[in-house]
Parts: C-alpha cells; structure tokens; sequence
C-alpha cells in the first residue's frame, strides 16, 4: 500500500481524471465521493472530455469540471503539450487516473502534478510516483470495485459503491414539458428504450424485435414507448417507428445527455443493451431490463436492484467484440416474448 503526502485542506488542489465513456464515468462517481470524505476542504477538479461532462457537472463533490477540449485545443499533438500546460497552471497536488491509458499519466507528469495516484499498467510506472497495484481479483470483478480500488490501494477510505448522478432543475422541467405535450406518463405507465450503443453492433438487441417489443408494449399497456440514444441514433430510432407505427416516439439525439438522465428518470421502464444510459437508469434507481450479449456481464452489470439482466448464455461470450464474426448468437437467442415477460413482471 503507498502512503500520500497530501493534507487535508482549502488550499489542496486535487484533479480527477474522468473516464472517456458515459457508463465508465458514471460508475467513478464513487471514488470522486470518496475522495471527498478523505479529503472534505480539499478542492476537487475533474478533467473530461466534453460528452461526459453532464455526469460530474452537478455532483456535489465537484467543485469545478475542466473540459479536456479533444478535437479543438488539446488535440493530439501539440494539443497535448497545451493541456499539461493548461493543467500545470492550476498548481494541483494531487492527481487521481481512473483512466488507465498512458496518456493519462503522461498529462499529470507533464503538468508537475507531486502526488499522480494510478494503478501501475500499460507502462506508466516510471510517469506514477504513487503506483497502485492491480490485485488480480479485481480483474474480474465489477468495474465499481476496479475504480474503488484505486483508493483502497492508495490507502484511503471509500465511501460505499453508490452511483451518483444529479440533475438540475432546468432539465427536469424540460422533461416533463415533453411528457406533456406527448401526453406521456400520466395514466400509463412512462416506458423507455434505448436500442443502440456505442462501439458496434455486437452489444445491440436487434431493431425489429425492439419494434414487435414495442407494438406489444403499446397494445397491453396503451402507451406510446419513448425511444432513446444520441444523434448516431436517430435513424435507428425511425427504422423502428416505421416497423411499429403509432407506437413510439423518437427522442434520438433530440435531447442533451442530461435532458435524457430526466427523461429516464420519469420512466416506469427502460429497455436498453448494454450502454452509458443502462448505468444512468442504475444511477437513478429506475426500473430496467438490460438485454446483455457480447459484453462481461460481470464487469459493467447495472448495480440497481431493480435492474433485471436478459441473457443468453453461450460459448463465445462474453467476446467483447464490436461486430459479431459469427452468427450473433448472445442476441438471437433472446427473444420478444421472453424480454415482454419480464416488462410483464416490472409494470404488473
């Protein structure tokens, strides 16, 4: 176990390192409240690239989120070079790397941080003054327990494995005005579902059975089904109103990241693979099914215990592939009628 030098108080500058993806940063929520009850006056700055940004943006814990501006400023290069120079200048003593990438620990050696706090992989040892050891059990368990970790090794405190997402009052509002004016969620149930996710589609359900699920959602319960995902989205969204007509609204890439956090907060249900909004739906304790195919379950499960996992288990899984070189079985052998049974059970 190292031991940190830092003290506890107002002067103490302290720079977390954001994760790149919107369920990751979600699931770092815990370290950053952590962190807080070890270091309470301290003042906690996050650096994130611009689309996980709404996740610590309204944590409590953050007193200032600095924007990692990747494709103008700090691009590759000498946007790099810049970045450090931007970080050096807030005069931090203490940087914490929930991103293991070598990058990360080069930022914070560049920028002159003392005290740079990481786990010791991807040949950053000589970068981390304070290098966390991976314990090999921690490979193959939740990504929560990973991050934690990170203070455990550290030999600080954790706070608990509790996902954290606020959200303001502007975004609730909005949310509710759509609701309204679609006429959603007032005497049938609010239900939401979210088809796509990033990195290939190996981690996708499949668009027509979101379609039939949809349609029978409609039919059983009357209501119209809100469908969710970014701007990469939309199409997607009406390919599957156009196979259940009258049945769905698509909201894909119509709403900010954090309009979408309090449009899913409203929801009886979620529908969705394995994505940054399956962990936001955890984060905000609202009833989901995750259909899971390609990924580790294990690792990136939503933590709520109303979350209910549909899978399929089968021998090449969890294959962490963008595309399937197969036949896609993880998902084929998850059916309509199995997944409504279990959107059955949740809205009763």
């Amino acid at each position: 176990m190292i031991k940190l030098m830092l003290k506890d108080n107002c002067e103490s500058r302290i720079l977390i390192r954001a994760a790149n993806w919107v369920g990751d940063a979600i699931m770092t929520t815990p370290v950053i409240r952590g962190m807080r009850k070890n270091y309470p006056r301290a003042r906690i700055t996050v650096l994130a690239k611009p689309w996980v940004v709404p996740v610590y943006e309204t944590n409590p814990h953050v007193d200032e989120v600095m924007i990692y501006e990747n494709s103008g400023r700090h691009k590759m290069g000498k946007g790099t070079l810049r970045l450090a120079g931007d970080i050096r200048k807030r005069r931090f003593d203490m940087a914490i790397l929930m991103q293991n990438a070598f990058e990360a620990a080069l930022l914070a050696f560049l920028a002159r941080i003392p005290e740079r706090v990481g786990y010791n992989t991807d040949g950053r040892s000589l970068l981390l003054n304070r290098c966390v050891k991976l314990p090999p059990n921690l490979k193959k368990a939740h990504l929560i327990d990973y991050y934690i970790g990170i203070l455990r090794g550290a030999g600080l405190e954790d706070d608990g494995k509790k996902l954290d997402l606020v959200l303001n009052a502007g975004d609730r509002e909005s949310a509710k005005k759509l609701l309204s004016v679609n006429g959603l969620g007032e005497t049938t149930p609010l239900v939401g579902i979210n088809p796509g996710a990033t990195g290939g589609t190996a981690k996708r359900w499949f668009p027509d059975r979101y379609a039939d699920l949809c349609r029978q959602l409609f039919h059983q319960y009357r209501t119209k089904v809100l469908i969710f995902g970014g701007p990469a989205d939309d199409a997607l969204g009406n390919q599957i109103m156009d196979m259940a007509p009258g049945c769905c609204i698509n909201i894909a890439g119509k709403t900010t990241l954090s309009q979408a956090f309090a449009l899913i907060e409203n929801c009886d249900l979620f529908v969705t693979n394995d994505s940054g909004l399956m962990h936001a739906a955890a984060a905000l304790n609202v009833n989901q099914v995750a259909i899971i195919g390609s990924t580790d379950y294990i690792a990136t499960a939503p933590v709520n215990a109303n979350s209910i996992m549909v899978r399929e288990s089968t021998s090449c899984a969890p294959c962490l592939k963008d595309e399937c070189p197969v036949d896609h079985r993880c998902m084929t052998r998850i059916g309509v009628d199995a997944v409504m049974e279990v959107c059955r059970s949740v809205l009763g």
